[in-house]
């Protein structure tokens, strides 16, 4: 299997660094994700003989690992005003995912009741998008198969959704104050 990571590593390790240096714009923040991203690699390598498709698990790894480091920034500033200007990260993103303490699964929950109570508000074609996208996590490809329309209608309607739902945040004082203090 040594062999396999170390052909793998050679095949793929310049298309992950271009994929951390787009995600991160800054040289040494991409050099510390690609190394995470192939430690990850590595410690998970049981797994290898399940992928059939292995740039697309890499890409997975590597923008998981980019979201929980992006997301332990977000929790450790606690403000929303502080996030980087650069990074087009959506409140959906901001979700954490990892091991929390008590306190911060709280915190999750109430994020994740009001972001839930806002898609429901949502017109009914934007709901689907995102429920497709966020919680079912189908690829472009897969909901523009499901919806029959083209991926670029499936861009579309997850941007208007994004957009659509941050106006409402923004527009219902509870849920912008719940936010501000939860990050």
């Amino acid at each position: 299997m040594q062999v396999k990571i170390e052909g793998i590593y050679e095949e793929y390790n310049r298309y992950i660094y271009y994929l951390c240096l787009k995600l991160t714009k800054n040289q040494p923040e991409a050099e510390d994700l690609m190394q995470e991203v192939w430690m990850k690699v590595v410690r998970y390598e049981s797994y290898m003989k399940e992928v059939e498709h292995v740039k697309a698990w890499l890409t997975t790894i590597c923008m998981n690992t980019f979201r929980d480091k992006y997301r332990k920034q977000v929790r450790q500033s606690k403000y929303i005003a502080h996030q980087p200007e650069q990074l087009d990260v959506s409140i959906l993103d901001l979700i954490a995912s990892d091991v929390l303490s008590v306190e911060e699964q709280l915190e999750k929950q109430d994020v994740g009741k009001i972001v839930r109570s806002k898609v429901a508000e949502l017109d009914g074609i934007y709901q689907k998008t995102v429920l497709y996208f966020y919680v079912h996590q189908f690829s472009l490809v897969e909901i523009a198969e499901v919806m029959k329309v083209s991926i670029g209608t499936v861009k579309s309607r997850l941007f208007r959704a994004k957009q659509r739902l941050k106006e409402m945040i923004l527009n219902d004082e509870i849920a912008k104050e719940s936010l501000a203090l939860t990050y």
